[in-house]
């Protein structure tokens, strides 16, 4: 059988369990550096983390809107993010402390690296997102962001998929810009006067 075929209508087919462990050991590297911060100040770099395999469905659309097969071998290499994360921090420099963790996953190489958190896209979206490439073979798409930039995430996000039902986008799409510029100057401001508070103690 070829990279090509999926048995039993299956998209991931023999490869899903070994991307299930991928995923257990990614997030389990992340409550690492948790339960070690932890022990060191107290303190948890990391609200709550969120990991899934994306959905055979869900691949295949995205397949279909790229214009590529919905093979194997597009689903494991044409597709990046056919395993994700999702780390939700309280502060920006717990962002890059995340990613600076996540950069030294054992097996895995950086691929692709995007900053939208200091470049962030006209929508006002941000985030950090790593492409990984792990044990030379699977992609995952790791992304860490505050929770205040992931509650704006989640609002866009049914703003997208429900566009064709919404009035006024416009307005919509204005007000979700100034919001995310409110936040960003929040996420900074709470950044200060925690640095304020740990350079006073």
């Amino acid at each position: 059988m070829n990279e090509n075929q999926t048995p039993s209508g299956s998209l991931y087919g023999e490869h899903l369990p070994e991307m299930e462990a991928i995923l257990a050991e990614l997030t389990a590297w992340i409550e690492q550096l948790r339960s070690h911060t932890k022990r060191e100040t107290g303190d948890d770099p990391v609200e709550h983390v969120l990991g899934r395999i994306k959905t055979e469905e869900s691949m295949r659309d995205k397949c279909r809107r790229r214009g590529i097969p919905e093979t194997t071998e597009s689903a494991l290499n044409e597709v990046h993010d056919a395993i994700g994360v999702r780390a939700v921090c309280a502060f920006l420099s717990d962002v890059y402390t995340v990613r600076d963790h996540v950069a030294a996953f054992p097996g895995a190489e950086i691929v692709k690296e995007k900053d939208y958190i200091r470049h962030a896209k006209k929508n006002g979206y941000r985030s950090y997102h790593m492409i990984l490439k792990i044990r030379g073979k699977y992609f995952a798409e790791v992304q860490i962001r505050t929770i205040s930039m992931d509650t704006w995430a989640a609002l866009e996000h049914h703003l997208k998929y429900k566009r064709d039902a919404v009035k006024n986008e416009a307005l919509i799409v204005g007000e979700l810009k100034r919001c995310a510029d409110e936040l960003a100057s929040t996420d900074i401001s709470m950044q200060t006067i925690r640095d304020m508070i740990f350079e006073e103690a």
